[in-house]
Parts: C-alpha cells; structure tokens; sequence
C-alpha cells in the first residue's frame, strides 16, 4: 500500500492507487491501519 500526504492529512491507497484505504491526521495512524489491513489479509491463509 501507498501512503500519501495530502494537505492536512495521509491518504492510504492500495498498491496501483486507484482505491483509497483511508483518510488519517497522522502518519502514525496510516501505518497503524495500512498493518492492520496486512494483518487481517493473511489471517486467511
């Protein structure tokens, strides 16, 4: 995933950055979420 500033806040995209993943005040809280997403996506497996 992709990671973005954008004005006031982080933008979390996927890998090809057509789909947002979320909208954070902080980098802290992007990375935090972008791991969850990780995490939960080879719960599976």
């Amino acid at each position: 995933m992709v990671i973005k500033k954008e004005g006031y806040k982080w933008v979390l995209y996927t890998k090809d950055g057509k789909k947002v993943m979320g909208e954070f005040r902080t980098k802290k809280a992007a990375l935090k979420r972008e791991r969850q997403i990780i995490y939960f996506k080879n719960l599976r497996r």
